[in-house]
């Protein structure tokens, strides 16, 4: 695909370093870059940091770690370089300051000197009036003495663009269709505050302009500011304005629009809870595309081939943070015994086993990722293999050691002091053996012996569990749970 120019494909995401990566600028983020690796184009990453009072320190910083650690690699842009930055919008506003400047020479834009409080009692007075709220033009044409006058009282003016009064503006979106909005409708907004700072609706679509980007994917609640956009890019040279597509809305299970009350929504609290970044991209696809009716399951480099923005859906699409960690103990059992070994070694250190051994990690690995759905559930997993001062779990003890467990944990210990070598099918051959001697069910002989291994009820198969535990460390733990006062 080239754009309308004949070039390439040229997508950018440009978050405002105003808090953590939410889930749902992150979908932004990915259906951007899917869109300009299918068409083997550029992917921009710009700063929008203009709502200066918002920022937060470190904040552009943390995103760029969020997306290099989905796998979202920028080709330009922030924190990457490249022949059009500055990336970071605070570092171009000598830019915007003359594309202003020209704009009101050419007549298309003008100086506002309404105040803040004129303006809100006119607002509330149309309102009133049953008119529409919007600015009603006043400084529009202005004559030079009510400017002097204006100047006089030490007003800083902000800077308007003009937009037409009569017509239509029809907005073609890859999404959405067709949409033809009524100028009269459309209001003369703010280009440049008072402060010199850009407003939204202007800088974005210079910096568009300036950049190349031939592709706008964005959220659906910037649909509304597009038609005045459009304006904006005519006014600065850009008679063939990008291709748009406006995605649909993120909403919890209950319908409502994503927020902290259904608990985590930013990439970095999912990546503190022991998701993978590959599940992660995974579902953040499948909320609004979809390749087919069956298939759920794709890395990025699949994703890369396959993405098409004419398959993502105008509906609202449902994030579940139930089928997000099933399909994250998918991509968990996918990884090799090695790489879970790796990715869980931090959260086992951090659980307080800060000596924890890797190779250790990488024989449980095959016991441990079947039962994980998340890697900060491992260190429960495998806390047993790292601590021989865990402690038995007392309401379980006094479950399970009653009088005929403590029977079957007495010859069972005797009886597997004799085990050579020690290895889990010897190790379930003779406990097997003395259950059947015993005329026990399963859950009945085994239970004491898991809870004098692990310290619980519930771990990682048991004999797989005290092949990795080793012969004397499984001895000892049988040995103190027979004198266990239960």
């Amino acid at each position: 695909m080239s754009d309308a120019n004949g070039g390439t494909v040229r997508t950018r995401f440009a978050p405002s370093p105003t808090g953590w990566l939410h889930v749902g600028t992150a979908r932004t983020a990915l259906f951007s870059y899917l869109h300009a690796r299918r068409h083997r184009g550029t992917f921009v990453l710009r700063i929008e940091d203009t709502d200066v009072e918002r920022n937060v320190e470190r904040g552009a910083e943390g995103i760029a770690d969020a997306l290099g650690w989905l796998g979202l690699r920028a080709d330009e842009g922030y924190g990457v370089g490249g022949p059009r930055g500055p990336y970071v919008q605070t570092e171009r506003l000598d830019r915007y300051h003359a594309s202003v400047a020209s704009l009101i020479e050419r007549g298309l834009a003008y100086r506002c000197w309404c105040t803040p409080e004129e303006l809100a009692e006119r607002r509330k007075a149309a309102q009133a009036a049953g008119r529409p709220p919007g600015y009603d033009g006043r400084c529009r044409d202005l004559p030079d003495a009510q400017i002097r006058a204006y100047q006089a009282e030490g007003r800083v003016p902000a800077v308007r663009f003009r937009l037409p009064d009569e017509g239509e503006t029809v907005v073609t979106d890859l999404i959405r269709g067709t949409v033809r909005f009524d100028n009269a409708t459309l209001t003369d907004f703010v280009a440049l505050r008072p402060n010199g700072i850009p407003t939204y609706l202007f800088a974005a679509v210079f910096d568009d302009v300036d950049m190349g980007i031939t592709d706008v994917i964005r959220g659906e609640d910037l649909f509304p500011a597009t038609p005045s956009q459009l304006h904006v890019f005519r006014a600065l040279g850009r008679e063939a304005p990008p291709r748009f597509a406006h995605l649909p809305l993120l909403v919890g299970p209950d319908g409502r629009k994503l927020s902290k009350r259904l608990g985590a929504v930013a990439v970095e609290e999912f990546r503190a809870q022991g998701y993978l970044p590959e599940a992660l991209v995974n579902y953040l696809a499948l909320l609004g595309w979809a390749l087919d009716d069956h298939t759920e399951h794709f890395t990025l480099a699949e994703l890369e081939r396959v993405f098409e923005l004419e398959r993502v859906s105008r509906n609202p699409a449902q994030f579940d943070p139930r089928k997000l960690e099933a399909l994250n103990g998918w991509h968990l059992r996918e990884l090799s015994a090695d790489d879970f070994a790796a990715r869980s070694l931090e959260f086992v250190r951090r659980a307080g086993y800060p000596d924890a051994d890797q190779d250790l990690l990488r024989r449980a690995a095959p016991l441990v990722s079947e039962r994980v759905t998340r890697l900060d559930q491992v260190p429960g997993m495998v806390g047993f293999l790292l601590d021989d001062e865990v402690e038995l779990d007392p309401d379980a003890a006094a479950k399970v050691l009653d009088a005929e467990g403590r029977a079957f944990l007495d010859a069972a210990t005797k009886l597997l002091q004799a085990v050579e070598p020690w290895t889990a099918e010897a190790i379930e051959t003779t406990l097997r053996a003395l259950q059947a001697e015993r005329g026990l069910k399963p859950k009945k002989a085994f239970q004491p012996i898991r809870l004098a291994i692990t310290g619980t009820l519930v771990s990682p198969p048991l004999f797989e569990s005290m092949e990795l535990l080793g012969k004397p460390r499984s001895l000892a733990r049988l040995e103190r749970a027979r004198v266990h006062p239960g």
